[in-house]
């Protein structure tokens, strides 16, 4: 069921406001921090995991509880190795073209940002 028109000038005014009167939530919630995913980090997690599950079911096969304990701790660590975020925001940051200062270079749009640039377009042809 499509929105009325009221509603849909409710609703434009209000992500107006949000963005200008809190940035700071927009930026966290929209993920516009967000860099590339470190491939690294989630091949040596997979690669942890893996081994730890084999080291669990070895462990459970031969019944040493020990190798089984730190299979399944080896699996944790690797899981964890690969979902989380890199602490180094500026190591996955695109570099600027050459000839361009950082503080001159426009920063790459997200792929959310052009969605949102594209729907602000068509609203604006319809008004």
């Amino acid at each position: 069921m499509p929105l009325s028109e009221q509603e849909q000038r409710l609703l434009e005014e209000m992500e107006r406001n949000l963005y200008k009167n809190d940035a700071d939530f927009v930026a966290t919630v929209g993920g516009g921090g967000r860099g590339r995913p470190n491939y690294r980090a989630i091949v040596l997690g997979v690669l942890l995991a893996v081994a730890g599950a084999g080291a669990l079911i070895g462990g459970v096969a031969s019944q040493l509880t020990i190798v089984g304990v730190l299979g399944f701790a080896l699996m944790f660590v690797g899981v964890l190795v690969a979902i989380t975020p890199s602490k180094r925001r500026g190591a996955t940051a695109p570099m600027p073209s050459s000839g361009a200062s950082p503080k001159t270079a426009k920063p790459q749009a997200g792929f959310m940002d052009r969605l949102n640039e594209r729907w602000d377009r068509r609203q604006e042809g319809r008004d």
